[in-house]
């Protein structure tokens, strides 16, 4: 579940449209941890947000060749 102050965070990244949609989905690590992730697609960006070891992490879609690609806004380090 996206915690508010992170979904707040996220949003504000993408520009305000009516038709936002968030699509949730759990993956499992090679260690066997549970990664939920939380993706924000919108008419003039997308972005995701994924929970790892604890910590909330939202990273914003990036150029890609083919399929998508995601890294830290702004396009630094973190």
């Amino acid at each position: 579940m996206i915690r508010p102050a992170c979904a707040a965070l996220l949003l504000s990244a993408l520009p305000a449209t009516a038709g936002v949609e968030v699509l949730t989905f759990r993956y499992l690590c090679e260690r066997g941890a549970e990664v939920p992730v939380a993706y924000v697609n919108a008419a003039d960006g997308a972005a995701v947000v994924l929970t790892v070891e604890g910590r909330q992490i939202a990273l914003v879609q990036g150029p890609s060749g083919s399929g998508a690609r995601y890294e830290w806004p702004g396009g630094g380090s973190g």
